[in-house]
């Protein structure tokens, strides 16, 4: 309790004005029930009182039903004193699931923790001084050196690292652009559909209007694109989402043009691009036009998502607009930003993506093959790369509903293609996961996945 702020009235004197603000601190809660109180000894010290002072108050709440004291032990907050604290708010328990196949987040058991405790420690030895200042709003300057650096050589991002903003995560990056975007005059901006119901949340709940553009096996339509009036695109080109087509050269080429005629931005959401199977990566958009193109990735898919860091790179149009956005909001602690910096430096970054890759191919293999036995009305389709695909299925069989509602009552979290749609454009299905088991337990996973189809089917 010693530097416990309290309210005393000078004007009832010492020992009333003490009492009385022990009394208000106790029915107010800022004492929980049980908490050990100072010795006399040493409340008296702090407040400058004489020690029979607080002898006398802590006998009269003892009295008072407030304090719990006994001889040779401490005294403590009585329950009685507990009626007045703050109710504690009532929240929804979380759904908890024993097989886990939804998309969105990779195995958080394979975190690379002893590299990155390494990367942390020479992070600490080697900064200087001024790590442990606020630093740059934009962030920390080798971390910017070290994401130019990896950006360009994996995903063929051409910037410099005073393009590159870092945000504590990928919600606040886009939500972030998205107020810079606003106060830049745009008023409308498309998104792919189906997409994903957060990013276009935190579009909206920035002020822009939604404008939906419907998905094809080519990407995004171009055609229907130019027939609406929008100053910016979110597109996620190397592997939508969810869908997983990539989107096609000829529609790459237009996108760019159209941008350039409309002077319009391209936000581009590069989630996952880290992860290809069956081919070469596909290189970034923001690679043909740099000066039209905002590139957002993430630490989110290849990392984890608990630290909370993603990047964006800005062309010039914009490094002034975001910059103002964004002030002090939607930093990243300097030596968490620090750490990675020395990951990324270190090559630690590729041989972990490199591990992940080779396991997650397994998984999706295994998956896919589990699906023509098990559920041959389950079509998977964009399955060259990410940590998902989407299962088509079959007319005439099962809906998406009724399959997640028989999955769930057997603890397997599946996610519905319906929750990602803004209009009906495509049949029935399932966007399955296959990141989020942990490495030890995907193959029972598995086998349990495949039994409910089985019994389904």
């Amino acid at each position: 309790m010693l530097g416990l702020i309290l309210e005393r009235n000078e004007a009832l004197g010492r020992r009333a004005g003490l009492e009385q603000a022990l009394r208000k601190a106790l029915q107010a809660g800022q004492l929980r029930v049980g908490v050990t109180l100072p010795s006399t000894r040493s409340l008296a010290t702090e407040v400058g009182f004489a020690r029979a002072t607080v002898v006398a108050v802590y006998e009269q709440l003892t009295a008072e039903g407030y304090l719990v004291s006994r001889q040779g032990a401490a005294t403590t907050v009585a329950a009685i004193a507990g009626a007045g604290e703050p109710r504690r708010p009532t929240i929804a328990p979380t759904q908890t699931w024993m097989i886990d196949f939804l998309p969105g987040e990779p195995d958080h058991s394979s975190f690379p923790r002893t590299a990155w405790l390494a990367a942390s420690r020479r992070a600490m030895e080697r900064s200087p001084d001024d790590l442990f200042a606020y630093g740059d709003a934009a962030g920390l300057p080798a971390l910017r050196v070290a994401l130019g650096d990896y950006l360009g050589r994996t995903r063929a991002v051409v910037t410099h690292p005073d393009a590159i903003s870092i945000f504590n995560g990928m919600a606040a990056a886009i939500g972030l652009l998205a107020e810079a975007l606003r106060r830049g005059g745009v008023t409308r901006v498309a998104v792919e559909d189906p997409s994903l119901p957060p990013l276009r949340r935190i579009i909206s709940e920035a002020g822009l209007e939604i404008v939906s553009i419907p998905v094809d096996e080519e990407g995004m339509s171009i055609d229907a694109l130019e027939t609406n009036a929008v100053g910016a695109v979110m597109v996620t080109p190397a592997h939508q989402y969810p869908l997983g087509v990539s989107l096609s050269p000829a529609r790459r080429a237009a996108l760019i043009d159209w941008s350039r005629r409309r002077s319009a931005w391209i936000i581009e959401d590069d989630y996952d691009g880290e992860f290809r199977y069956d081919r070469q990566p596909v290189g970034s958009l923001q690679g043909l036009d740099p000066e039209r193109v905002v590139y957002a990735g993430t630490a989110s898919k290849s990392l984890a998502a608990g630290l909370r860091m993603a990047w964006l790179v800005l062309p010039s149009g914009l490094f002034d607009p975001v910059a103002r956005a964004k002030g002090r909001r939607g930093g990243v602690s300097n030596l968490e930003q620090a750490t990675l910096a020395d990951f990324i430096a270190s090559s630690q970054l590729d041989r972990h993506v490199r591990a992940m890759k080779s396991v997650y191919r397994r998984r999706r293999d295994a998956l896919i093959e589990a699906l023509a036995q098990d559920a041959p009305w389950i079509r998977p389709t964009g399955i060259a790369g990410g940590l998902h695909f989407t299962g088509f299925l079959s007319q005439g069989g099962p809906s998406e509903r009724e399959v997640i509602r028989a999955a769930s009552e057997r603890s397997i979290a599946l996610f519905g293609l319906e929750n990602h749609r803004l209009a009906r454009l495509q049949p029935d299905g399932l966007v399955i996961g296959y990141s989020r088991s942990p490495a030890h337990g995907f193959s029972g996973a598995l086998e349990n996945l495949r039994s409910f189809l089985r019994s389904f089917g």
